[in-house]
């Protein structure tokens, strides 16, 4: 009998079953916002004490021996096939690249240029993923087109930008932005049937082992400096590159890249949040106009649009 009543079910009410599996989605990538959003407050922190590509290399090591770690507890007997799987790394290799050079023009672009601005042109991926995603032939829901413009006018409330005059650091944010969107596309052509936690321990560790490269020659850190900063080193490493990319990845396989992008720039209220709650930063009620419109450009996405036929 329950059986009879799961299969009426599932036949007669797809569309439950299809936003049952978007709404987790979306709460996983919102949820992964809330950590890079915290994070924004780690990395200002972490900068001060070593370099960085430094910083960069150590998150992503951190991650990557939590991922291995949770890995090999819950699937022992697997763990070897899921490591050695060569789709894995076929994936991994072209997300880890796109995201070493998304964070790293983003690191680099924050010293020529402000936070405000930094930020908002780096979630100007909202606009790049669809753009993008047109070469591919990939056309967004019909509700995510105003949900970008009202996002976009959001988070420039939000960053405070002032446009006056276009310097390096601005176009190193604006490269940043588009290497975001070509992670995002890339994750949501190769995530499939993978392990999200072993695509992003993949990604993770390309990323590492590029940076680390680049710290070693050009950042200049001490081990007094990298001790001193062990806490926000774990939060960006563990919480933010181990645990939200990963739902980053959960998310994405139930969500299209357009709607993920854009969900992702949720990101930029809660860096908004935490620098005023633990770095005492001002919070404006332009700014808090400005979370307003992202948020309800989010749940604009999430009304759902039915077809003329």
């Amino acid at each position: 009998m329950q059986s009879c009543i799961h299969t009426v079910f599932v036949v007669k009410f797809p569309s439950v079953i299809k936003m049952s599996k978007q709404l987790k989605g979306s709460l996983s990538i919102i949820l992964a916002t809330v950590i890079w959003g915290s994070t924004f407050v780690a990395q200002s922190v972490g900068v001060d004490y070593m370099g960085p590509f430094t910083f960069l290399s150590l998150r992503c090591f951190l991650a990557v021996a939590m991922l291995l770690a949770v890995l090999f507890l819950r699937n022992r007997k697997e763990f070897v096939k899921i490591i050695a799987d060569p789709r894995l790394w076929k994936a991994g290799i072209p997300c880890g690249v796109a995201l070493f050079a998304a964070t790293a023009l983003q690191q680099i672009g924050l010293i020529y240029t402000t936070a405000g601005k930094g930020g908002f042109i780096t979630t100007m991926y909202i606009i790049m993923v669809p753009i993008l995603g047109l070469f591919l032939k990939r056309k967004p829901p019909k509700m995510v087109g105003l949900s970008v413009v009202i996002a976009a006018v959001g988070l420039y409330l939000i960053s405070g930008a002032g446009f006056t005059a276009i310097n390096i650091g601005d176009v190193l944010m604006l490269l940043c932005a588009v290497a975001f969107a070509v992670q995002i596309l890339i994750m949501d052509r190769v995530a499939g049937e993978l392990n999200s936690m072993a695509l992003n321990m993949s990604q993770a560790l390309v990323c590492a082992v590029i940076s680390g490269i680049c710290a070693l020659i050009f950042d200049s850190t001490t081990w007094q400096g990298i001790l001193d900063c062990w806490f926000p080193l774990c939060w960006a490493g563990i919480m933010s590159m181990g645990i939200a990319y990963t739902l980053q990845i959960v998310g994405q396989k139930a969500i299209e890249p357009t709607t993920a992008s854009l969900l992702m720039s949720f990101e930029s209220v809660f860096a908004a949040i935490s620098g005023w709650l633990l770095l005492s930063e001002s919070f404006t009620l332009t700014e808090g106009i400005g979370c307003v419109l992202v948020f309800a450009a989010i749940m604009l996405t999430q009304i759902p649009v039915k077809d003329k036929k």
